[in-house]
């Protein structure tokens, strides 16, 4: 009888413990883990997060850059990280919607081995191709590449970038050579060196070299024309009914306790409501879209259905 009772003791204050542990959370440094490399529109926000978390809580904050699969590497590391809320992983669409469809095998269960914190943002891509391409607007890429089917080749370093323009080339019916990548930054960088021919990814890896003039932008994804690409037209104006975008999530692994899962909310919602990390979302041509933990749950799973639906339609999805 006692050792239930002291059983039964432990049970009614493990929640407090948890609580207790929650009110001092962080006690040590956070490691936010990225699965695409540096340069990428979803490390610029790990980082400039991590620079508001050290200003609130006072401890370091490291940022992983394990790219590779897809982003399949870093969800897999995550996954089997103690679930203490110090390790925890800023990711997309990509690893929580798109692999389960575009690869035949996982190392990671999106649903089963993450806890989910919070939706942070939303973003759109954008269409670009080398200057040597001889194409100046989305009707004339189409025509390029229906004059000499399969010659043009597009790189890809994310599901996002690949669905967006195996998407584009199903509504367009045209046909490009995929050509792929870690992550999107190389892949650019390849674009820029001519070695592949185009690509439609996120704004923070395409429009420095737009700007720069080593590329050229035919078309950004959003349904209608972002302010911060000026004179780029949306693709849909040319492609009617075209729209593609990505997300950014923050995970935890499964099993981290509740109240440290909310105490990471609160400061991931603090962070994206800073002037700094503000025009970092706005510079890279994303917007803040924040959540609970149960609305990023809810959400995940209506994108994992909506992505699943597309890859399929593609026939781009794994077998």
């Amino acid at each position: 009888m006692n050792h239930r009772r002291s059983l039964l003791a432990l049970a009614m204050l493990l929640p407090l413990c948890g609580a207790a542990s929650a009110q001092n959370f962080p006690a040590r440094p956070i490691t936010i883990v990225v699965g695409s490399s540096a340069g990428s529109a979803t490390d610029g926000l790990a980082r400039a997060i991590g620079l508001e978390l050290t200003k609130e809580t006072g401890q370091p904050v490291i940022v992983d850059n394990r790219a590779g699969a897809f982003g399949g590497i870093a969800a897999q590391f995550v996954a089997r990280a103690q679930p203490d809320g110090y390790t925890v992983f800023m990711t997309t669409n990509t690893t929580q919607s798109a692999n389960p469809h575009l690869q035949k095998k996982l190392s990671y269960d999106p649903i089963k081995d993450f806890a989910p914190v919070s939706l942070l943002t939303k973003g759109y891509q954008l269409l670009v191709v080398n200057p040597q391409v001889k194409a100046n607007n989305v009707a004339e890429l189409v025509a390029a590449a229906k004059a000499a089917p399969g010659k043009l080749n597009y790189g890809s370093g994310s599901s996002s970038a690949q669905v967006a323009t195996e998407l584009f080339q199903q509504m367009t019916g045209t046909k490009f050579n995929y050509v792929p990548y870690k992550a999107n930054p190389p892949a650019v960088l390849d674009l820029v060196a001519g070695q592949t021919d185009l690509m439609i990814a996120d704004l923070a890896t395409t429009l420095p070299h737009v700007k720069a003039g080593k590329l050229r932008a035919l078309g950004v994804s959003s349904p209608k024309r972002l302010p911060l690409v000026q004179g780029v037209p949306a693709i849909t104006e040319s492609l009617p009914g075209y729209e593609f975008g990505y997300w950014n999530a923050l995970y935890a692994p499964a099993g981290t306790p509740a109240p440290v899962v909310q105490r990471l909310n609160a400061l991931m919602h603090r962070a994206i409501e800073t002037p700094a990390v503000q025009k970092l979302v706005e510079q890279a041509g994303m917007e803040a879209a924040l959540s609970t933990p149960d609305e990023l749950a809810r959400f995940q799973l209506a994108e994992l259905s909506r992505w699943g639906q597309i890859i399929k339609t593609a026939g781009i999805a794994a077998e």
